[in-house]
């Protein structure tokens, strides 16, 4: 039986039996998109869930989104008014991003996503700094930033990591919706099942990873760390500064305008279709 263990604006946690925590992202209304205040609420509460000493108490983290839409990315609405900020400003909101998806990836216990409808950007970015990942089969899967005049910069990390360079460079220069069987293909999605089964595939997998015992399944992670590194530092800084300095280019600002307007942006005049 669940039990609500912190209900904020953007996020709620539930309390599980066996040491099972699930982070529900709580922004339906606009399909789940993260803005500065969900992120730092995401940030405390993994930070939160690190410092538990006791293995038996945090043994499984469980992502999911609440409605249709796992997790949108970035709301845009809050990128087109982080482009009028200064870039210093910028970085310390980039800084923040960037913090969020390291702190899953580096998660001490399996972190297991529960993807449906889609994962689109930064939402694309949680599922690779994710153990497991188990979808719908009719989810959609998109760093779409590129078609923006953005970057995909902090997620870039996780995801080469987790599917290699040459999976990374067709997904992500291209902005290309993929299907979830393309993605189980190039080893970002571990399992892909239909809608009615999803549930009942999904407690099977949680018995799995609570069959492991925790101390072992935390030692194990860090064995996959240290052969699979997190970014350095070098790594994270310049990945911050590439996304604030897009964000205030003159593609960035033509791109999230073009969206918000839906025009044509002035990188594609001319092109046919």
């Amino acid at each position: 039986m669940n039990k609500i263990h912190y209900s904020g604006k953007n996020i709620r946690v539930e309390k599980y039996p066996y040491g099972v925590k699930k982070l529900i992202f709580t922004r339906s209304d606009i399909r789940n998109a993260f803005h500065a205040e969900m992120i730092e609420e995401i940030n405390s509460i993994l930070s939160q869930m690190k410092a538990i000493k006791d293995e038996n108490e945090m043994r499984l983290l469980i992502l999911e989104g609440e409605g249709k839409v796992f997790c949108a990315g970035a709301d845009l609405s809050y990128m087109k008014e982080q482009a009028k900020n200064s870039e210093e400003q910028n970085i310390n909101d980039a800084k923040a991003l960037g913090k969020m998806f390291y702190s899953l990836a580096d998660f001490p216990c399996p972190v297991l996503s529960v993807a449906k409808g889609a994962a689109i950007g930064g939402g694309l970015g949680i599922i690779a700094c994710s153990d497991f990942v188990i979808c719908d089969e009719n989810t959609i899967f998109a760093t779409s930033e590129v078609l923006l005049g953005i970057v995909p910069a902090v997620i870039s990390p996780y995801i080469i990591r987790k599917i290699g360079v040459g999976h990374s460079s067709s997904f992500l220069l291209r902005g290309k919706k993929m299907t979830a069987v393309e993605c189980e293909k190039m080893g970002l999605i571990n399992k892909v099942t239909d809608s009615h089964n999803l549930q009942k595939d999904l407690e099977k997998i949680i018995l799995e990873f609570i069959m492991a015992a925790p101390n072992a399944a935390r030692r194990t992670k860090d064995l996959i760390k240290n052969a699979s590194p997190l970014p350095s530092q070098a790594q994270f800084d310049f990945t911050v500064q590439q996304i604030a300095k897009a964000r205030s280019s003159e593609e960035g600002k033509a791109g999230l305008n073009s969206f918000f307007e839906k025009t044509t942006p002035f990188w594609c005049h001319g092109i046919k279709k």
